[in-house]
């Protein structure tokens, strides 16, 4: 389901270096495995513009944006480059403790200067410290993914997630521990997903 509205939103420029990251992803699989070989056939879709539709939910006011589990990139990486012509004061960390994974962020960060900070660790590991927005695509349920935001959630904190069709499901679980504000928002990009847009998360007392 190619979506032309999220491709023409950024800059010819913005869109080359998407492109180049595109070229890199299909060579560096040789290698590594950094996506399913079956998603690789349509990355274009699946991965990149499935990334850029979630730049519309960044807040104007975000000075900080933290990808959990990057993978090979997705999220993190493409808003790192959409930032970079839209928002460039928009300071991107990507946290992924797997090292070929990072070498491969290291390599995409260099040839589209996109100036993201690549973190080489586990979530568990990085120091508690407050970030404007979080994004993560398919490292965890939601429950999960609220347990490790938790230590990096502000006041006015923003959790963009996207989630398949058990995202009903996984809400309601994560409701037994969190209280939060959810906004569910179609995805522009498959006919099954959505964006779970999160504020005002808070553990519910005496549940552990």
């Amino acid at each position: 389901m190619k979506n032309t509205v999220v491709e023409n939103s950024v800059s010819r420029e913005t869109l080359e270096r998407l492109k180049a990251y595109e070229v890199s992803l299909h060579e560096w699989q040789k290698k590594f495995n950094l996506v399913s070989n079956a998603s690789l056939e349509d990355a274009w879709n699946r991965h990149f513009l499935d990334s850029m539709q979630l730049f519309n939910f960044i807040p104007k006011t975000a000075r900080t944006l933290c990808d959990f589990g990057s993978g090979a990139g997705f999220p993190g990486m493409v808003l790192a480059i959409m930032a970079k012509e839209k928002t460039p004061y928009l300071k991107v960390s990507l946290i992924e403790s797997i090292r070929k994974k990072t070498l491969y962020l290291n390599e995409v960060n260099k040839i589209t200067e996109a100036n993201a900070v690549i973190i080489n660790d586990r979530i568990e590991n990085i120091p508690p410290q407050s970030f404007d927005v979080i994004t993560s695509r398919a490292m965890a349920s939601l429950k999960d993914l609220l347990n490790y935001t938790k230590k990096f959630f502000g006041k006015n904190t923003v959790c963009i997630f996207p989630k398949g069709k058990s995202y009903a499901e996984e809400i309601a679980e994560a409701e037994k521990f969190w209280k939060f504000d959810c906004k569910i928002v179609p995805s522009e990009m498959s006919r099954e997903g959505v964006i779970l847009i999160i504020t005002n998360l808070s553990a519910i007392k005496g549940v552990k």
